[in-house]
């Protein structure tokens, strides 16, 4: 995810500027007003820092409760596709390697869709791709559960299995566009740089700079910040679900 790494070292850096004039004007404020240069300052910064505090913390917190939400839906998905496959033993006999071909094609193309999850186009191939073989498994699955040597329970059984299947594709899709309106990461990163002028006009009315304590503030916001985006497009950063993801290999193994 180079754009989140480019983003969040601009606001590094710009948390370093910011923090730099405000302490400047600060000094220059103090110099005019020695008196009143700070009266007041303690209170519009609690408030700010506060709101940032709290902007950061939910922006985390649903960033979060995404990420578990989308963990869930890969182990659904797992749980859905192993119980259909499963039923296909309903099937006569004669029709059953055919529908098991089918599955072992379609599991290969849901774990291809989101092993380049950053690639929309790849993306979007397997998506279509996933929809034209689930056309193919229902159409077979409905012309088998009605042949001769088919249970009795072949339809009744199977073919729910198979609408949760498919049903649950749409419903990752759905998940993994699923984001906070981008104003609201704008609004993160502008708290961020306003917030960094305020504290550095706070510090004004020390002698030397403190490199450190500047450093550390950017560094500790920026990383928030980054680490909100990256679990919240987990498909390309550092955070990733591969280790769940794992889960629909480890059944297309078992299909043989």
């Amino acid at each position: 995810m180079i754009w989140a790494v480019v983003l969040i070292g601009g606001l590094f850096l710009g948390m370093l500027f910011l923090l730099e004039i405000g302490r400047r004007i600060g000094i220059n404020k103090f110099k005019s007003d020695p008196d009143g240069s700070q009266k007041g300052i303690s209170a519009v910064e609690g408030a700010v820092f506060g709101l940032l505090g709290l902007f950061i913390a939910f922006t985390f917190s649903g960033a979060v409760s995404r990420w578990d939400a989308r963990r869930n839906l890969i182990t659904e998905e797992v749980n859905d596709i192993g119980t259909a496959f499963l039923r296909i033993d309903l099937l006569p006999a004669e029709k059953q390697a055919e529908m098991k071909d089918l599955f072992r094609f379609y599991i290969d193309t849901r774990i291809e869709t989101y092993k380049y999850g950053d690639t929309k186009s790849l993306v979007q191939a397997n998506l279509d791709l996933s929809a034209k073989l689930q056309n193919e498994i229902w159409s077979l699955a409905i012309a088998s559960s009605k042949s001769a040597g088919a249970s009795v329970d072949a339809a009744k059984l199977l073919l729910p299995a198979l609408n949760a299947m498919i049903d649950i594709t749409t419903t990752r899709v759905v998940a993994s566009q699923t984001h906070p309106p981008i104003i609201v990461f704008y609004l993160l990163y502008l708290m961020s740089l306003m917030s960094a002028l305020l504290a550095g006009y706070g510090m004004s009315g020390s002698k030397t700079r403190n490199f450190l304590h500047m450093a550390v503030l950017a560094a500790i916001i920026s990383i928030t910040v980054y680490v909100i985006l990256d679990i919240e497009y987990p498909r390309s950063g550092l955070f990733r679900l591969n280790a769940v993801d794992q889960h629909l290999v480890d059944l297309r193994k078992s299909m043989g």
